[in-house]
Protein backbone atom coordinates (compact mmCIF):
# COMPACT_ATOMS: atom_id res chain seq x y z
CA UNK A 1 0.00 0.00 0.00
CA UNK A 2 1.52 3.67 -1.01
CA UNK A 3 2.22 5.68 2.21
CA UNK A 4 0.59 8.77 1.76
CA UNK A 5 1.32 12.00 0.57
CA UNK A 6 1.26 14.72 3.48
CA UNK A 7 2.34 18.02 3.04
CA UNK A 8 1.63 21.62 4.99
CA UNK A 9 0.42 24.20 3.04
CA UNK A 10 -2.06 27.23 2.00
CA UNK A 11 -5.87 26.74 0.83
CA UNK A 12 -5.21 28.55 -2.00
CA UNK A 13 -2.01 26.56 -2.90
CA UNK A 14 -3.89 23.04 -2.55
CA UNK A 15 -6.69 23.68 -4.99
CA UNK A 16 -3.79 23.88 -7.40
CA UNK A 17 -2.42 20.30 -6.22
CA UNK A 18 -5.97 19.15 -5.75
CA UNK A 19 -6.62 19.90 -9.66
CA UNK A 20 -3.68 18.44 -10.99
CA UNK A 21 -4.43 15.33 -9.04
CA UNK A 22 -7.93 15.33 -10.01
CA UNK A 23 -6.65 14.96 -13.78
CA UNK A 24 -8.44 18.34 -14.55
CA UNK A 25 -7.86 19.47 -18.46
CA UNK A 26 -8.07 22.97 -17.84
CA UNK A 27 -7.59 26.04 -15.29
CA UNK A 28 -8.53 29.73 -17.24
CA UNK A 29 -7.91 32.11 -14.36
CA UNK A 30 -7.50 35.77 -13.61
CA UNK A 31 -5.26 37.01 -10.70
CA UNK A 32 -6.93 39.06 -7.83
CA UNK A 33 -6.30 38.70 -4.00
CA UNK A 34 -6.69 37.01 -1.97
CA UNK A 35 -6.74 33.60 -4.22
CA UNK A 36 -3.64 34.46 -6.57
CA UNK A 37 -1.84 31.77 -4.98
CA UNK A 38 -3.82 28.99 -7.06
CA UNK A 39 -2.68 30.27 -10.34
CA UNK A 40 0.88 31.23 -9.48
CA UNK A 41 0.76 27.09 -7.65
CA UNK A 42 -0.23 25.97 -11.11
CA UNK A 43 2.13 27.70 -12.73
CA UNK A 44 5.02 26.83 -10.56
CA UNK A 45 4.32 23.43 -10.84
CA UNK A 46 3.50 23.06 -14.88
CA UNK A 47 1.34 20.53 -15.12
CA UNK A 48 1.60 21.17 -18.96
CA UNK A 49 4.71 19.49 -18.93
CA UNK A 50 3.65 15.91 -17.22
CA UNK A 51 -0.21 15.85 -16.98
CA UNK A 52 -0.89 17.75 -20.32
CA UNK A 53 -3.33 19.83 -18.11
CA UNK A 54 -3.77 23.36 -20.03
CA UNK A 55 -3.43 26.42 -16.96
CA UNK A 56 -3.73 29.90 -18.52
CA UNK A 57 -3.88 33.51 -17.89
CA UNK A 58 -6.78 35.12 -19.07
CA UNK A 59 -7.05 39.02 -20.42
CA UNK A 60 -9.75 39.37 -17.82
CA UNK A 61 -12.44 37.02 -15.67
CA UNK A 62 -15.05 37.57 -18.57
CA UNK A 63 -12.62 35.65 -20.39
CA UNK A 64 -11.61 33.02 -18.04
CA UNK A 65 -14.97 32.13 -17.35
CA UNK A 66 -16.09 32.33 -21.15
CA UNK A 67 -13.05 30.05 -21.88
CA UNK A 68 -14.50 27.53 -19.10
CA UNK A 69 -17.71 27.60 -21.22
CA UNK A 70 -15.72 26.86 -24.51
CA UNK A 71 -13.29 23.67 -23.10
CA UNK A 72 -16.89 22.63 -20.72
CA UNK A 73 -18.47 22.65 -24.01
CA UNK A 74 -15.97 19.80 -25.27
CA UNK A 75 -16.50 17.44 -22.64
CA UNK A 76 -13.34 18.31 -20.73
CA UNK A 77 -12.90 18.75 -16.67
CA UNK A 78 -12.01 22.87 -16.53
CA UNK A 79 -12.25 25.09 -13.78
CA UNK A 80 -11.31 28.90 -12.33
CA UNK A 81 -10.89 30.31 -9.59
CA UNK A 82 -11.47 33.94 -8.31
CA UNK A 83 -12.67 36.43 -5.63
CA UNK A 84 -15.89 38.18 -5.18
CA UNK A 85 -15.56 41.39 -7.48
CA UNK A 86 -14.04 38.87 -10.19
CA UNK A 87 -17.15 36.58 -9.78
CA UNK A 88 -19.16 39.35 -10.12
CA UNK A 89 -17.85 39.49 -13.86
CA UNK A 90 -18.23 35.97 -14.51
CA UNK A 91 -22.02 35.80 -13.28
CA UNK A 92 -23.10 36.19 -17.05
CA UNK A 93 -21.14 33.47 -17.92
CA UNK A 94 -22.52 31.13 -15.12
CA UNK A 95 -25.63 31.79 -16.11
CA UNK A 96 -24.34 30.52 -19.45
CA UNK A 97 -22.49 27.51 -18.17
CA UNK A 98 -26.13 26.49 -16.35
CA UNK A 99 -28.37 27.14 -19.33
CA UNK A 100 -26.17 25.02 -21.39
CA UNK A 101 -26.20 22.39 -18.74
CA UNK A 102 -22.35 22.48 -18.68
CA UNK A 103 -20.14 21.09 -15.44
CA UNK A 104 -17.57 23.55 -14.57
CA UNK A 105 -15.89 24.02 -11.17
CA UNK A 106 -15.27 27.87 -9.64
CA UNK A 107 -13.28 28.60 -6.82
CA UNK A 108 -14.52 31.93 -5.02
CA UNK A 109 -12.16 33.06 -1.82
CA UNK A 110 -14.08 35.71 -0.70
CA UNK A 111 -12.93 38.85 0.58
CA UNK A 112 -14.99 42.09 1.98
CA UNK A 113 -17.18 44.28 0.02
CA UNK A 114 -19.44 45.58 -1.56
CA UNK A 115 -17.30 47.36 -4.65
CA UNK A 116 -13.86 46.50 -4.19
CA UNK A 117 -13.64 46.20 -0.44
CA UNK A 118 -10.72 44.80 0.99
CA UNK A 119 -8.76 41.97 0.91
CA UNK A 120 -9.58 39.98 4.24
CA UNK A 121 -11.94 37.46 4.32
CA UNK A 122 -15.53 37.84 4.17
CA UNK A 123 -18.67 35.68 3.68
CA UNK A 124 -21.04 38.71 1.91
CA UNK A 125 -20.81 36.49 -1.38
CA UNK A 126 -23.60 33.93 -0.18
CA UNK A 127 -26.35 35.03 -2.01
CA UNK A 128 -24.72 35.69 -5.08
CA UNK A 129 -23.57 32.24 -4.88
CA UNK A 130 -26.52 30.10 -3.52
CA UNK A 131 -29.00 32.37 -5.73
CA UNK A 132 -27.94 31.66 -8.80
CA UNK A 133 -24.63 33.89 -9.18
CA UNK A 134 -26.26 35.59 -12.13
CA UNK A 135 -29.63 36.10 -14.49
CA UNK A 136 -32.58 33.53 -14.79
CA UNK A 137 -34.04 30.46 -12.70
CA UNK A 138 -30.89 28.72 -11.75
CA UNK A 139 -28.49 27.00 -9.45
CA UNK A 140 -25.20 26.00 -8.67
CA UNK A 141 -24.30 23.70 -6.65
CA UNK A 142 -22.00 25.14 -4.04
CA UNK A 143 -19.52 23.43 -1.32
CA UNK A 144 -18.63 25.71 1.65
CA UNK A 145 -15.23 23.78 3.60
CA UNK A 146 -13.83 25.09 6.56
CA UNK A 147 -10.39 23.54 6.45
CA UNK A 148 -7.51 23.13 3.76
CA UNK A 149 -8.04 19.39 4.04
CA UNK A 150 -11.69 20.20 2.77
CA UNK A 151 -10.32 23.10 0.03
CA UNK A 152 -8.61 19.92 -0.97
CA UNK A 153 -11.25 17.48 -0.94
CA UNK A 154 -14.15 19.57 -2.68
CA UNK A 155 -12.14 20.25 -5.84
CA UNK A 156 -12.66 16.22 -6.67
CA UNK A 157 -15.93 16.65 -5.29
CA UNK A 158 -17.08 19.45 -7.33
CA UNK A 159 -16.20 18.10 -10.17
CA UNK A 160 -17.78 14.96 -10.30
CA UNK A 161 -21.15 16.78 -8.59
CA UNK A 162 -20.61 18.92 -12.08
CA UNK A 163 -20.42 16.09 -14.41
CA UNK A 164 -23.42 14.00 -12.20
CA UNK A 165 -25.80 16.89 -13.00
CA UNK A 166 -23.70 18.88 -15.91
CA UNK A 167 -24.38 21.83 -13.98
CA UNK A 168 -21.27 24.39 -12.53
CA UNK A 169 -20.31 23.92 -9.01
CA UNK A 170 -18.46 26.18 -6.48
CA UNK A 171 -16.41 26.15 -3.99
CA UNK A 172 -17.15 28.88 -1.35
CA UNK A 173 -14.25 29.57 1.05
CA UNK A 174 -13.12 33.00 1.85
CA UNK A 175 -9.59 35.06 2.69
CA UNK A 176 -9.19 32.67 6.24
CA UNK A 177 -9.26 29.87 4.49
CA UNK A 178 -7.64 30.43 1.61
CA UNK A 179 -4.35 31.84 3.62
CA UNK A 180 -4.11 29.71 6.34
CA UNK A 181 -1.65 26.88 6.70
CA UNK A 182 -2.22 23.23 7.46
CA UNK A 183 -1.09 19.69 7.75
CA UNK A 184 -3.02 17.98 4.18
CA UNK A 185 -3.54 14.57 2.82
CA UNK A 186 -3.21 15.01 -1.02
CA UNK A 187 -4.84 12.48 -3.04
CA UNK A 188 -3.06 10.02 -5.32
CA UNK A 189 -2.62 11.22 -9.27
CA UNK A 190 -4.79 9.79 -11.50
CA UNK A 191 -4.47 10.21 -15.22
CA UNK A 192 -6.61 12.96 -17.23
CA UNK A 193 -9.41 11.04 -19.61
CA UNK A 194 -8.29 10.22 -22.69
CA UNK A 195 -10.31 11.61 -25.85
CA UNK A 196 -11.86 8.27 -26.55
CA UNK A 197 -13.48 7.86 -22.55
CA UNK A 198 -14.39 11.82 -23.18
CA UNK A 199 -16.20 10.74 -26.38
CA UNK A 200 -18.04 7.62 -24.81
CA UNK A 201 -18.84 9.45 -21.39
CA UNK A 202 -20.55 12.75 -23.02
CA UNK A 203 -21.34 11.67 -26.24
CA UNK A 204 -24.98 12.83 -25.58
CA UNK A 205 -24.20 16.25 -24.74
CA UNK A 206 -20.44 17.61 -25.70
CA UNK A 207 -19.30 19.09 -28.86
CA UNK A 208 -16.24 17.57 -30.18
CA UNK A 209 -17.55 17.56 -33.79
CA UNK A 210 -19.01 14.68 -35.85
CA UNK A 211 -17.84 11.02 -36.07
CA UNK A 212 -19.02 7.64 -37.86
CA UNK A 213 -22.09 7.41 -35.72
CA UNK A 214 -23.07 11.16 -34.04
CA UNK A 215 -23.93 13.88 -35.55
CA UNK A 216 -22.69 17.57 -34.93
CA UNK A 217 -23.75 18.73 -31.13
CA UNK A 218 -24.37 22.68 -30.59
CA UNK A 219 -23.91 23.60 -27.37
CA UNK A 220 -26.30 26.57 -26.52
CA UNK A 221 -28.24 28.62 -24.11
CA UNK A 222 -30.10 30.32 -26.76
CA UNK A 223 -33.92 29.19 -26.98
CA UNK A 224 -36.03 31.56 -28.72
CA UNK A 225 -39.07 29.96 -28.31
CA UNK A 226 -40.62 30.98 -24.61
CA UNK A 227 -42.64 27.60 -24.47
CA UNK A 228 -39.49 25.45 -25.38
CA UNK A 229 -37.87 27.92 -22.94
CA UNK A 230 -40.49 26.86 -20.34
CA UNK A 231 -39.84 23.19 -20.67
CA UNK A 232 -35.53 23.98 -20.61
CA UNK A 233 -36.63 25.35 -16.90
CA UNK A 234 -38.87 22.86 -16.27
CA UNK A 235 -36.03 20.04 -16.68
CA UNK A 236 -33.50 22.05 -14.82
CA UNK A 237 -35.74 22.16 -11.74
CA UNK A 238 -36.17 18.76 -11.54
CA UNK A 239 -32.39 18.32 -11.46
CA UNK A 240 -32.45 20.64 -8.82
CA UNK A 241 -34.57 18.83 -6.71
CA UNK A 242 -32.60 16.18 -7.64
CA UNK A 243 -29.73 17.69 -5.74
CA UNK A 244 -31.48 18.67 -2.72
CA UNK A 245 -32.92 15.06 -2.49
CA UNK A 246 -29.58 13.08 -3.14
CA UNK A 247 -26.34 15.78 -2.38
CA UNK A 248 -27.18 17.44 1.01
CA UNK A 249 -23.97 17.49 3.03
CA UNK A 250 -23.83 19.10 7.27
CA UNK A 251 -21.47 18.16 10.33
CA UNK A 252 -23.95 18.58 13.67
CA UNK A 253 -21.89 19.00 16.14
CA UNK A 254 -23.46 17.96 20.17
CA UNK A 255 -26.31 18.44 18.20
CA UNK A 256 -28.62 15.59 19.93
CA UNK A 257 -29.28 17.37 23.27
CA UNK A 258 -28.51 21.33 22.59
CA UNK A 259 -30.67 23.57 23.80
CA UNK A 260 -29.33 25.94 21.13
CA UNK A 261 -27.94 25.42 17.83
CA UNK A 262 -25.43 27.76 15.95
CA UNK A 263 -25.25 27.57 12.12
CA UNK A 264 -22.27 28.61 10.50
CA UNK A 265 -20.21 27.40 7.42
CA UNK A 266 -16.22 28.22 6.08
CA UNK A 267 -14.63 30.37 8.59
CA UNK A 268 -17.18 30.72 11.06
CA UNK A 269 -17.91 27.35 11.62
CA UNK A 270 -14.46 26.60 12.92
CA UNK A 271 -14.94 29.89 15.43
CA UNK A 272 -18.45 28.10 16.63
CA UNK A 273 -16.58 24.92 17.49
CA UNK A 274 -15.13 26.95 20.15
CA UNK A 275 -17.97 28.17 21.14
CA UNK A 276 -19.94 24.89 21.73
CA UNK A 277 -16.85 24.07 23.75
CA UNK A 278 -17.04 27.41 25.80
CA UNK A 279 -21.24 27.13 26.20
CA UNK A 280 -20.45 23.21 27.58
CA UNK A 281 -18.20 24.66 30.14
CA UNK A 282 -20.61 26.97 31.32
CA UNK A 283 -23.54 24.32 31.21
CA UNK A 284 -24.96 25.77 28.64
CA UNK A 285 -26.53 23.19 25.84
CA UNK A 286 -24.77 24.91 22.50
CA UNK A 287 -24.75 22.30 19.70
CA UNK A 288 -23.35 23.36 15.96
CA UNK A 289 -24.63 22.34 12.86
CA UNK A 290 -22.02 23.22 10.19
CA UNK A 291 -23.79 23.23 6.49
CA UNK A 292 -21.06 21.80 3.87
CA UNK A 293 -23.29 22.60 1.06
CA UNK A 294 -24.61 25.37 1.07
CA UNK A 295 -26.51 24.65 -1.89
CA UNK A 296 -28.41 22.51 -1.75
CA UNK A 297 -29.26 23.87 2.17
CA UNK A 298 -29.73 21.35 4.96
CA UNK A 299 -33.21 22.57 5.27
CA UNK A 300 -34.79 19.09 6.58
CA UNK A 301 -31.79 18.88 9.37
CA UNK A 302 -32.48 22.15 10.84
CA UNK A 303 -36.12 21.62 10.51
CA UNK A 304 -36.18 18.54 13.16
CA UNK A 305 -33.80 20.54 15.30
CA UNK A 306 -36.22 23.37 15.23
CA UNK A 307 -38.77 21.30 16.83
CA UNK A 308 -36.78 20.74 20.00
CA UNK A 309 -34.54 23.39 20.28
CA UNK A 310 -34.80 26.69 22.24
CA UNK A 311 -33.67 29.02 19.29
CA UNK A 312 -30.84 29.55 16.79
CA UNK A 313 -27.84 31.68 16.22
CA UNK A 314 -27.17 31.98 12.47
CA UNK A 315 -23.07 33.11 12.15
CA UNK A 316 -21.70 34.57 9.40
CA UNK A 317 -19.37 37.49 8.34
CA UNK A 318 -21.89 39.36 6.61
CA UNK A 319 -24.89 41.44 7.54
CA UNK A 320 -27.10 38.68 7.40
CA UNK A 321 -27.92 36.22 4.60
CA UNK A 322 -27.61 32.70 5.25
CA UNK A 323 -29.65 33.21 8.30
CA UNK A 324 -32.92 33.86 5.80
CA UNK A 325 -32.18 30.05 4.99
CA UNK A 326 -32.52 29.13 8.32
CA UNK A 327 -35.34 31.08 9.44
CA UNK A 328 -37.23 29.73 6.08
CA UNK A 329 -35.97 25.78 7.22
CA UNK A 330 -37.12 26.85 10.91
CA UNK A 331 -40.57 27.81 9.66
CA UNK A 332 -41.26 29.53 12.65
CA UNK A 333 -41.20 26.90 15.19
CA UNK A 334 -38.06 28.90 17.09
CA UNK A 335 -36.35 31.83 17.06
CA UNK A 336 -33.52 33.05 14.77
CA UNK A 337 -30.92 35.37 15.59
CA UNK A 338 -27.91 36.51 13.58
CA UNK A 339 -25.03 37.60 14.63
CA UNK A 340 -22.04 38.78 11.92
CA UNK A 341 -19.29 41.18 11.56
CA UNK A 342 -18.24 42.43 8.24
CA UNK A 343 -15.83 44.23 6.22
CA UNK A 344 -13.49 41.69 6.32
CA UNK A 345 -12.95 41.58 10.09
CA UNK A 346 -13.09 37.95 11.72
CA UNK A 347 -15.26 37.29 14.91
CA UNK A 348 -13.70 35.95 17.98
CA UNK A 349 -15.02 33.51 19.87
CA UNK A 350 -15.85 35.58 22.92
CA UNK A 351 -17.83 37.74 20.86
CA UNK A 352 -19.84 34.54 19.34
CA UNK A 353 -20.28 33.42 22.87
CA UNK A 354 -21.65 36.96 23.90
CA UNK A 355 -24.19 37.38 20.62
CA UNK A 356 -25.51 34.18 22.09
CA UNK A 357 -26.24 34.72 25.71
CA UNK A 358 -27.45 38.52 24.44
CA UNK A 359 -29.42 36.85 22.10
CA UNK A 360 -31.06 33.98 24.28
CA UNK A 361 -29.53 33.40 27.75
CA UNK A 362 -30.87 37.14 29.30
CA UNK A 363 -34.14 36.87 28.01
CA UNK A 364 -35.72 33.63 29.81
CA UNK A 365 -33.70 34.57 33.18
Amino acid sequence: MAEKEVKLMKGNEVIAHAAIRYGCDGYFGYPITPQSEVMETLMELKPWETTGMVVLQAESEISSINMVYGGASTGKRVMTSSSSPGVSLMSEGLSYLAGAELPCLVVNCQRGGPGLGTIQPSQGDYFQACKGGGHGDFHMIVLAPNSVQEMHDHVGLGMDLAFKYRNPAMILADGAIGQMMEKVVLAPQRPRKTEEEIRQECRTWASYGKDADRERNVVTSLELDPAQQERVNEKLQRKYADVRRDEVRFEAIRCEDADYVLVAYGSSARICSKVVEMGREEGIKVGLLRPITLFPFPTKAIGELSRKVKGFLSVEMSAGQMVEDVRLAVEGRAPVCHYGRMGGIVHSPGEVFEALKSNFLSKTK
